[in-house]
């Protein structure tokens, strides 16, 4: 499918390499594991995270929030997972996510770029249904 603009959509391999990605990153967040979260992000002044309660401008300043961020209630479970590609290179990624201990509700998008070190997350937002 090329949905009129001439880029492949959805081509079955680069979803799953996507997939691929998004789970490693889920699995990284929910062990804190800093250092596989660090290098999923674009190592790029360019690449930007708007979270929960912060708004993060390159990957320095995603790098330092990671290493800092609380540790209550991390673990998570999705819903309503969407991995949209777009050609071999660019993907988004949206989920629905409930909180395990606190039960609270959000949602989280990122956009995925592929690089010569793999798929990368160049734009990410988290935020929550009700504040």
């Amino acid at each position: 499918m090329s949905g009129g603009t001439g880029l492949e959509i959805n081509l079955p391999e680069v979803v799953a390499e996507v997939r691929t990605a998004f789970e490693r990153y889920e699995r990284a967040l929910m062990a804190n594991d800093v250092q596989t979260l660090n290098e999923l992000f674009w190592a790029s002044p360019l690449t930007i995270r708007f979270g929960l309660g912060e708004n993060l401008y390159g990957h320095d300043a995603i790098a330092a929030f990671r290493r800092a961020r609380p540790l209550d209630d991390l673990a998570r479970s999705l819903t309503n997972t969407v991995i949209t590609t777009y050609g071999r290179d660019f993907a988004t990624a949206h989920t629905e996510f409930r909180k395990t201990a606190s039960g609270r509700e959000g949602r989280q998008s990122q956009t995925w770029m592929g690089t010569s070190e793999g798929w990368r997350i160049v734009s990410a937002h988290v935020s929550w249904y009700h504040p």
